[in-house]
């Protein structure tokens, strides 16, 4: 499979959580004014709202990710990073969406400031990608083995989250987790 069969969209605004749950689910789904729309039933009283930007431009945070994806029958489980990824049952999971510090930039110049942002991991025809939205295309991260250790590596960073993709029945009975972890 070429990663040009591999929906990607690319970063634009302060989209990166609209990019992060399209590509994830590999197609366009959500947009800026269903973000909006999500934003205004999750905090209808406020003037400022309280789960994007000031200045409308985005920069969403994660209960607009879990409402959009509770409207696709979807769930998103928030990851302990305490536990090994060695403990993911990846055959449940549809897709991993991240919360990882990365650079701001100016064009070409890069400031020497950190902010979040939303990327998502998913597989497409037996390969794992890392569908960052800031990225010119997709990269290929390879089989299971080697999306383990992107995500170890990933999860390594103090300040990385990571939120599994996965529906309604696996986030309820916990199947997610490998089943010797269930016990734990």
């Amino acid at each position: 499979m070429s990663e040009g069969e591999v929906f990607h969209e690319k970063q634009r605004l302060e989209l990166c959580a609209i990019h992060a749950l399209n590509n994830v689910l590999q197609e366009q789904v959500f947009t800026k004014e269903t973000a909006d729309d999500i934003c205004k039933r999750l905090a209808p009283q406020c003037v400022v709202n309280p789960h994007r930007s000031m200045l409308g431009t985005g920069n969403y945070d994660v209960n607009v990710i879990m409402a959009a994806l509770q409207s696709r029958e979807l769930a998103a489980v928030w990851w302990d990073k305490r536990r090994t990824v060695q403990s993911l049952c990846v055959d449940k999971v549809q897709g991993f969406i991240l919360n990882v510090p990365s650079r701001v930039s100016l064009g070409i110049v890069s400031l020497p400031v950190k902010r979040r942002h939303w990327l998502a991991v998913r597989q497409v025809n037996g390969h794992y990608y890392n569908l960052d939205s800031k990225l010119k295309s997709p990269v290929c991260i390879g089989n299971e083995a080697d999306l383990r250790t992107f995500l170890s590596e990933q999860l390594s960073l103090d300040v990385a989250e990571m939120l599994l993709v996965v529906r309604r029945d696996v986030e309820e009975y916990g199947t997610w987790l490998n089943s010797d972890d269930l016990r734990k």
